[in-house]
């Protein structure tokens, strides 16, 4: 109080009795004093006003925008190993991903050969396989795996990668850990349509009302699925029609889908199935990738698999006349046959590493888990259909698919143009070896590393190259919308 009072005096030049003498002097200094006082106080509620001011017309903290984040985290950022490269996993309700697994008795079918809860064990790898003809590189890291863990097998390395972060406004992308394959499965086969769309349904419901959606409206999200991207498509209601609806949900449309096999939509994006080999370190990649280049292969070419009895002009009806006619150049594993160990990785891994070539026709998709399995075989594979793998795995495989494999055209096959044996034996041997040595080197990027156990694993393997693919294409689409 005495201060304002003082500023008061000062400001009218009224004398303060006993604290000033000389009168004149008195109302010059007290002139000097009430400027400086009167602009100071002036100054002060012009910056608290603007202070303030700013604050409020600052965008709420999920609606910054990525980039805005990252320049106020300053300098630091330019030294963190994790800038760029941050993700945040939503924590899904358990009936999204969990509960699938605990109560995986409701993914079987009565034609299963093996339950699905086997295939849980180890993380989605499967049992582990002990062999006592197999040397100590098949026990300790080769799996019964089922392609259709690769949902349970993603999630789990996404628990383990380095640049987790439990702050969205930091994260570069967002991970939904939706088993959507697997919650499909349970109602593909006898389940109307209302059924098999409903857990997708009540995904994008639970998504759309978190504040990390509307950062991107979903385009920074990305999920897994172990199942064809096709199964996620269906056209209509019809009972009969095949799959579930949930990659046709207008919010859906901004998610990106890691599948086995995508289409021709921009937002499915087609990662390796997965293969029974899951190595604990990079030596033994290196192991295996020296014991495949010394291979004794006796075959000139090989095929694993069955007719398409319904499949009229099948290709696959054409391969296997052509294989039994070769004269012992091809050796056949028909997976038709009573007894047959198709689904014995152990025995697809000797008839592919003792092949030259491996034949992937078309299935009952365009793609084939096969595909993988020759490649880790050192076995280099014949597509007839460029869809099998050269539009598919862009994130993986050589653009030059001539470096790699042999593409037969399948029309030019039924229509008896060319013989398997004769295109083969044409490619000379300096040109087999050289395929065979980029087939071996892509071996590090087609599996999925086990990090279960803390050391360092297999860098840049498949799981590796899907992530560094997702951010660098969030960010592209999040350079199109500022």
């Amino acid at each position: 109080m005495k201060f304002l009072a003082l500023i008061s005096e000062f400001c009218v030049a009224k004398p303060i009795k006993n604290k000033w003498r000389n009168q004149s002097r008195r109302i010059n200094s007290s002139k000097y004093l009430c400027f400086l006082l009167m602009f100071s106080i002036v100054l002060f509620i012009f910056l608290r006003h603007l202070f303030f001011f700013s604050m409020d017309a600052r965008p709420s903290s999920h609606h910054l925008s990525k980039k805005m984040i990252h320049s106020l985290v300053g300098e630091s950022s330019s030294q963190d190993s994790c800038s760029g490269r941050y993700i945040y996993i939503h924590d899904l309700p358990m009936r999204f991903n969990q509960d699938l697994l605990t109560n995986c008795q409701v993914l079987a079918r009565s034609i299963d050969k093996t339950s699905m809860c086997e295939y849980v064990q180890n993380s989605g790898f499967g049992p582990r396989i002990i062999s006592s003809e197999a040397s100590d590189l098949w026990n300790s890291n080769w799996f019964w795996t089922n392609q259709f863990m690769l949902e349970v097998i993603f999630h789990d390395r996404m628990k383990k990668y380095k640049c987790l972060t439990n702050d969205s406004l930091v994260a570069s992308a967002i991970f939904v850990p939706y088993y959507a394959g697997l919650d499909l499965r349970r109602y593909l086969w006898g389940f109307n349509t209302s059924m098999r769309d409903s857990s997708g349904f009540d995904l994008i419901n639970w998504l759309i009302q978190k504040p990390q959606w509307k950062t991107m409206w979903g385009k920074d999200h990305f999920l897994v699925s172990g199942r064809i991207a096709r199964d996620f498509r269906r056209k209509s209601d019809r009972k009969s029609d095949w799959g579930s609806n949930f990659r046709f949900l207008p919010e859906s449309k901004n998610l990106s889908m890691l599948t086995i096999e995508s289409g021709p939509w921009e937002n499915d994006i087609a990662v390796p199935y997965p293969t029974s080999f899951h190595p604990s370190s990079d030596d033994q990649v290196l192991q295996w990738q020296n014991l495949m280049r010394t291979q004794n292969r006796p075959y000139l070419f090989s095929f694993a698999g069955a007719s398409r009895t319904r499949q009229k002009n099948s290709t696959r009806k054409e391969i296997i006349r052509h294989c039994q006619a070769s004269n012992k150049l091809c050796k056949l594993l028909d997976c038709n046959s009573v007894g047959h160990e198709c689904d014995d990785p152990l025995k697809l891994m000797n008839l592919f590493r003792s092949s030259i070539f491996c034949l992937q026709p078309p299935g009952d998709s365009l793609t084939r888990r096969s595909t993988f399995d020759s490649i880790l075989a050192g076995c280099i594979p014949v597509f007839f259909h460029s869809g099998s793998a050269y539009t598919q795995y862009l994130w993986y495989l050589p653009k030059n698919y001539s470096n790699y494999s042999v593409f037969i055209s399948a029309t030019d096959l039924k229509l008896g143009k060319v013989r398997i044996e004769e295109k083969l034996v044409t490619v000379s041997k300096d040109e087999e070896a050289s395929m065979r040595e980029e087939v071996i080197r892509l071996i590090p990027r087609i599996i999925y590393g086990d990090r279960r156990s803390g050391l360092e694993s297999v860098e840049d393997d498949a799981f590796d190259l899907a992530i560094k693919g997702v951010l660098k294409r969030v960010d592209k689409l999040r350079g199109s919308d500022l």
